[in-house]
């Protein structure tokens, strides 16, 4: 009967360890990846949620669905002693290695980019003499007055011609 709690506290100890390690995983999300209140909302729901699946599903294969003291107590000891002891390791490595891969993920996208940008770049280099001619109507057409409601439009090409491409 002894024996059988203790092999039960031990479980629920690294039932603990496992919880720490879910809690860190969020931290690490946060520290990498920006997100709006909402979300932070939605992933304490999270956390809250599958910290309570893993504890109720090991309370039921493990213990036969029956509550003890002892099961909690291993649970908060096994959580302290991840977040004491291994807590800021994990945390500052995979903060690292997700910011790297981040960042490797940037670069690659802005490698496939650059040709698109060249592209769209020299096709709106094609349509400059376009933008002088439909200046010069514009000019025109202001000067004769404003009788077409169609030509008023041009101003609006104007605009979609003169922004800047980087």
């Amino acid at each position: 009967m002894i024996t059988n709690q203790a092999y039960i506290f031990i479980i629920f100890v690294i039932v603990g360890f496992v919880i720490g390690l879910l809690f860190d995983f969020f931290r690490i999300l946060r520290r990498s990846i920006e997100t709006k209140d909402f979300i932070t909302y939605i992933e304490d729901i999270l956390f809250c949620l599958i910290t309570g699946s893993i504890i109720l599903y090991s309370i039921f294969y493990f213990n036969n669905g029956e509550f003890r003291m002892y099961m909690f107590i291993g649970i908060l000891i096994g959580a302290l002693f991840y977040l004491i002891t291994i807590s800021n390791y994990v945390i500052k490595i995979n903060v690292y290695i997700l910011t790297k891969i981040i960042f490797i993920c940037k670069k690659v996208v802005n490698f496939i980019c650059m040709p698109l940008k060249f592209i769209f770049k020299n096709v709106m280099k094609m349509f400059k003499p376009i933008k002088f001619i439909i200046i010069n109507i514009r000019k025109k057409v202001s000067k004769k007055g404003k009788k077409n409601k169609k030509i008023q439009k041009i101003p609006k090409i104007k605009r979609i011609f003169n922004k800047k491409v980087e």
